[in-house]
């Protein structure tokens, strides 16, 4: 009898803190105010699948006490360590700086907003830009395009040309707002004059311009530095298993070893460039193509990681191939949100996927697919992506800001590069992923993934901080 009446006593008293009563209209639970002698020891900040709050910062007053409850649990250990980050961001592709580069006056303040540390900027510390033309620029292009029937194995024609018209410059105003950005190029297709098949779409690297090819990119990454451009990463392929996008290219995992043993990690030794190699760059649903590659040593040596995409298989997919090569980074480079789209579906979705999945998986960043495109969800090549949303719609002069903003902004707004995600444990409906900044702070990133609202309790150094989400509900929490 003792026990039931102090069960009793405990719901009681739970119940005068906690009020569940608009469970149905999808309110929060809300806890009662805390003591007046009580400071704010918790910032949060929040978005709602129903945009009743983008990126808000919250005003209720979170606080680390001894008083439990029987709402469950995410316990932080900040002394078991995982990967450092790198970085979140997007792909700037070729169309996002086109509309960028058209905004005018505006783009300034825009720029300053996405890359920028002040109390208005979500922080982009991680940039995805194309070797040559992606699907999402307005045409298709190479660094060294030549009349039908001709080839150029010493690359005499190589230019950046077609970047220096919008690319170079909109990333050269980002640098000067966040010169310690981190920028990855990708390519989608060598010059058709090195494959089998000379078209843009699809076809193989005729093994006879595999070191042309290495050349290529050493071209490309000293042409950049020389304007001011560091490339820190290169992929060798953009989705080497998807022959039928504009541009694109098909590589079998013995085809890329091949290339980096024999050809670019050569290439790159000679002529002193750091710039990290990261293979596969395609879907979840293949782990064994980058375990192939990695499996092979004197490939191996050359490589820095693998990265990722998500049209297929599973977030964990990281984690076999962390299994199998623990000396190796992992990347998530790519996933885009449909103009079809719905808001509250895809918060959910790709911060549980996107964002919180690939950390726990250990990859160093998170990107989202394209930074900007218009109205009409162009640019886009002939064949290209029709339905690709950008983080930004711009139209002229002024933009709207869509999912993908705040998908990337829970995160890149809070997590400067050399954070170090630390332990968690997850709950059911609750997933959830944290991290230790350089300045010693704490960063949770939360999503209520049910179709209720729900109270949890943070634990951090034997005390407790009880908070609460709506359904379908992002947060960020700092402490």
């Amino acid at each position: 009898m003792v026990n039931l009446c102090n069960r009793f006593f405990l719901l009681a008293i739970v119940s005068m803190a906690i009020s569940c009563s608009d469970k149905g209209t999808g309110a929060s639970i809300t806890p009662t105010p805390p003591p007046q002698n009580r400071t704010n020891e918790i910032d949060m900040w929040m978005t709602r699948g129903d945009q009743a709050a983008l990126l808000q910062k919250q005003s209720t007053v979170l606080y680390f006490s001894d008083t439990t409850n029987i709402y469950p649990v995410i316990a932080v250990d900040s002394l078991t360590t995982y990967q450092p980050i790198d970085g979140f961001g997007y792909t700037l592709t070729g169309g996002s700086a086109y509309l960028l580069n058209a905004m005018g006056a505006g783009r300034s303040a825009l720029l300053q907003e996405l890359f920028g540390n002040g109390t208005n900027s979500i922080g982009v510390n991680y940039l995805r830009v194309s070797i040559g033309a992606s699907d999402l620029s307005a045409e298709v292009f190479s660094y060294n395009d030549l009349p039908e029937g001709q080839t150029d194995p010493e690359l005499k024609k190589f230019s950046l040309s077609k970047d220096t018209v919008d690319l170079i410059p909109v990333l050269k105003e980002i640098l000067a707002i966040n010169p310690t950005i981190k920028i990855m190029g990708s390519p989608w297709s060598p010059p058709v004059w090195m494959k089998d098949n000379k078209s843009s779409i699809g076809g193989s690297l005729l093994p006879q311009y595999y070191s042309t090819y290495a050349n290529y990119f050493v071209k490309y990454i000293n042409a950049m530095k020389e304007n001011g451009i560091t490339i820190d990463a290169v992929t060798i392929q953009n989705e080497p298993q998807h022959g039928g996008n504009n541009p694109s290219m098909v590589m079998s995992p013995e085809q890329q070893a091949d290339f980096i043993k024999n050809h670019l990690g050569p290439a790159f030794q000679s002529a002193g460039i750091n710039t990290k190699i990261i293979i596969w760059d395609h879907n979840c649903d293949n782990p064994n193509y980058p375990i192939t590659i990695l499996n092979d040593p004197d490939a191996k040596k050359y490589v820095d990681g693998s990265a990722f995409h998500l049209y297929a298989g599973d977030i964990s997919a990281l984690s076999t191939v962390h299994t199998a090569h623990p000396d190796k980074s992992l990347y998530f480079t790519e996933q885009w949100t449909s103009s079809k789209g719905d808001f509250g579906g895809d918060l959910k979705w790709h911060v549980k996927n996107v964002i919180i999945g690939s950390m726990r998986n250990w990859s160093k960043i998170a990107l989202e697919w394209n930074l900007a495109n218009n109205v009409n969800f162009g640019p886009h090549t002939p064949g290209g992506c029709t339905e690709c949303k950008g983080a930004l719609t711009i139209n002229g002069s002024s933009f709207t800001r869509n999912v993908s903003y705040y998908i990337i902004a829970h995160a890149s707004k809070f997590l400067p590069s050399g954070s170090l995600r630390i332990g968690s444990n997850n709950i059911n409906n609750l997933p959830n992923v944290v991290f230790k900044r350089p300045d010693g702070k704490k960063v949770m990133i939360v999503l209520n993934d049910g179709n209720e609202p729900v109270g949890f309790n943070i634990k951090y150094n034997n005390k407790l901080a009880f908070t609460s989400l709506p359904a379908g509900a992002v947060a960020t929490y700092i402490w």
